[in-house]
């Protein structure tokens, strides 16, 4: 494990001990890089399990107590439980991972599915499941408790490998488990933020564009019980995950725009940026955007809206339609189809 501890993350460790020397940060920048994290994460965990809130939308039902029009009562309570199960977990970063029992992951899915599925909230399944649309075989329910004493003796065990890695290892073994009904993955996504935390890193956010790339890498890492280099897609996922989060903090406390640089193949564009490449005005941009027929990736902590450039190809579309004299609702309807 010599590799995996000094050199496959040897970047992260290197932007940890840099952000160490800011410690402890500024009162109200900590606050306010917190409170954009608790919205990021609620939204994006919540987005990839299919809630359909926006990011501005969970910031309303989350910061506000707000609700919003034409969305269901499950959805507004999993941006609330989410905040509330994420709240929970930064009470306990000041313990140690080989601390973390079974009875703390059970409080986290309780607080998921409070008030959402009752019956199963904090409770493991009784019952078969499967992942829909994959070819993954889940353990027999009546092995799940025994598993889950099996992962909580494996977490509670000193591991000789990196912090990042072992975070995503705790979430990977999780989700493979699956030991509840529901709420799986965000319960797996809350715990290894916990454990991240706990070693002083700050969350991972899986963006709802990564949503497939992070879903494929865990099946293929389970179709073969994750052996050989199955999982190095999913630790490359998190990894990098756990790299623009550093970076955010970083930026933030050298007082640097927060603009999120990624590699080549994934970089976000400001909306000048993207106006620009399509030839387009600001104020079009932010219009298509405003009447859903756009997509915000990200809004950093200073307020930047962040495009991926998925949506260059969206505008041309948008543009195709309207010289067909589409209107907006049916070029929605058309481009979200």
């Amino acid at each position: 494990m010599v590799y995996g501890l000094y050199m496959k993350y040897e970047n992260l460790t290197l932007k940890k001990t840099q952000l160490d020397k800011f410690r402890p940060l500024d009162v109200s920048l900590f606050k306010n890089l917190d409170e954009w994290f608790r919205v990021e994460l609620t939204y994006t965990s919540n987005a990839i399990e299919g809630n359909t809130l926006t990011r501005a939308e969970t910031a309303l039902v989350v910061e506000k107590g707000l609700t919003v029009g034409g969305k269901s009562l499950v959805e507004h309570l999993e941006a609330t439980n989410h905040a509330s199960a994420l709240d929970w977990v930064k009470q306990q970063v000041k313990r140690r991972v080989t601390d973390i029992t079974v009875k703390d992951i059970l409080k986290i899915h309780e607080v998921i599915l409070k008030g959402i599925d009752n019956h199963n909230a904090g409770n493991f399944r009784s019952v078969p499941v499967r992942i829909s649309g994959s070819a993954v075989v889940l353990p027999n329910p009546m092995k799940v408790a025994n598993l889950m004493k099996q992962y909580e003796n494996w977490l509670q065990t000193k591991q000789k490998i990196h912090p990042v890695e072992i975070a995503a290892e705790a979430h990977y073994r999780l989700v493979t488990i699956h030991p509840f009904t529901d709420g799986n993955g965000r319960t797996a996504r809350l715990l290894m933020n916990m454990i991240l935390m706990m070693y002083g890193y700050p969350p991972a956010i899986i963006r709802k564009q990564d949503r497939l790339k992070y879903i494929n890498s865990l099946e293929k890492a389970q179709l073969v019980n994750g052996e050989g280099d199955s999982k190095n897609d999913y630790y490359k996922i998190i990894s990098k995950a756990v790299d623009r989060s550093l970076d955010i903090y970083l930026r933030a406390v050298k007082g640097e725009d927060d603009n999120v640089e990624n590699n080549n193949d994934d970089k976000l564009l400001k909306i000048g940026e993207l106006a620009k490449k399509v030839g387009e005005t600001n104020s079009t941009i932010r219009h298509w955007t405003k009447a859903g027929l756009l997509e915000v990736s990200e809004i950093t902590p200073s307020g930047y809206q962040m495009y991926s450039s998925e949506m260059i190809e969206r505008i041309n579309k948008i543009k195709e339609l309207k010289e067909k004299r589409y209107t907006l609702d049916e070029i929605k309807i058309s481009i979200l189809k």
